[in-house]
């Protein structure tokens, strides 16, 4: 069945094994299979065809890219860290909480412990967010 033209695309977010794929490369900026393989948590170590068939799912969504370099496939992300980000942060805050920024934020700072220094730099992060809104 096809998909109305006006209808919102649904925004793909990456499994758990993806995004540690994705970190790899974030750090590496580019990589073969093998430098993904050597990046990834050894507990359980990763494996090569694993890592290979995960890299060309995640190209056909669109995460990643690769490039031929002689007979090697070097592969490189599409999206960055912040989009990956912002797309699990909203996707948690709508499914867990219905969309409410401060009661996400209550549920961090009542479930685990923030320190002073934290909680000045989210004051300040706050404080400077209110004022660009300010100015708009």
């Amino acid at each position: 069945m096809k998909r109305p033209a006006n209808a919102k695309a649904r925004k793909t977010l990456p499994t758990n094994a993806e995004l540690a794929i994705l970190n790899a490369l974030w750090e590496l900026t580019e990589a073969t299979v093998d430098d993904v393989v050597a990046r990834l948590p050894s507990n359980p170590p990763a494996n090569y065809k694993t890592v290979q068939s995960l890299l060309r799912i995640m190209e056909n969504k669109r995460f990643v890219r690769h490039t031929v370099r002689g007979r090697a496939f070097v592969f490189s992300p599409r999206v960055t860290r912040d989009e990956v980000s912002g797309s699990l942060t909203k996707n948690l805050l709508d499914r867990t909480f219905q969309g409410s920024a401060s009661a996400l934020m209550m549920n961090l700072l009542d479930s685990n412990h923030v320190n002073k220094k934290e909680l000045d730099a989210l004051e300040a992060l706050i404080q400077g967010y209110r004022e660009r809104k300010s100015k708009d």
